[in-house]
């Protein structure tokens, strides 16, 4: 059974999201102060965070970079915090996915399955490797591993998929919108700062410079692409 843990310093929602996850079968843990969120998330094998932003102790961000330093299990961020700086901030420090309150149990536990099951698949073991290799840019799809120029760089798991996807489809322009929906299977909403976000922190780990892209380009006024 798939092990989550949620860190939200407010008990009544953190039981309903637990109740609604214990329904769709998961195994989860609770804790309601951030320092010992931190220590539990840090020292018990887990499937999936769930992370609020305002904890008393250490905060969300202090939290999700402190897990991003030692595993690269699914974050979800979830935050009264409406503001684009904090879903930028967040996304920043490796989170897969932010989640603005109010919001229903039931799309909790939509992005839940969803993230969890493509984690699974990148982290599945299977006797044949899918490799895609590209002018110094090596991706093992089974491992999920990307080598540049024989150096390992440390990957999210969404930052993974999505260099995956522009690799595999290289030269071709895609929007923010068309790259959210394929990766995030979903519609973006408006909600592009996420895919923006990913593509910064993809450059950062693959570019030689990132101010001057080799590898993923900005096509102004229509999205990116994946240069060979």
């Amino acid at each position: 059974m798939s092990r989550i843990l949620i860190i939200e310093d407010e008990p009544a929602i953190a039981d309903l999201e637990k109740d609604y996850l214990e329904l769709a079968g998961f195994d989860v843990d609770t804790e309601n102060d951030g320092a010992a969120g931190l220590k539990k998330a840090l020292s018990t094998d887990y499937d999936l965070f769930i992370l609020d932003l305002m904890l008393p102790g250490v905060d969300g961000f202090s939290i999700c970079e402190n897990i991003r330093e030692q595993k690269d299990t699914p974050i979800i961020m979830v935050s009264a915090k409406k503001e684009d700086i904090d879903k930028v901030r967040g996304l920043g420090l490796g989170a897969d996915d932010y989640m603005t309150k109010p919001f229903s149990p039931s799309e909790l536990t939509a992005r839940v399955k969803a993230h969890m099951a493509r984690y699974n698949r990148l982290v599945g073991k299977s006797v044949t490797h899918e490799n895609v290799n590209i002018r110094g840019i090596r991706l093992d799809k089974t491992a999920r591993t990307v080598f540049v120029n024989n150096e390992e760089k440390p990957m999210s798991v969404k930052e993974f998929e999505l260099l995956c996807f522009m690799a595999e489809h290289p030269n071709q322009t895609f929007s923010k919108e068309d790259l959210f929906r394929e990766i995030w299977k979903e519609e973006s909403f408006g909600d592009i700062a996420t895919v923006v976000v990913h593509v910064k922190n993809i450059r950062a780990k693959i570019e030689v410079d990132p101010a001057h892209p080799q590898y993923i380009q900005t096509v102004w006024g229509v999205g990116y692409r994946f240069k060979v």
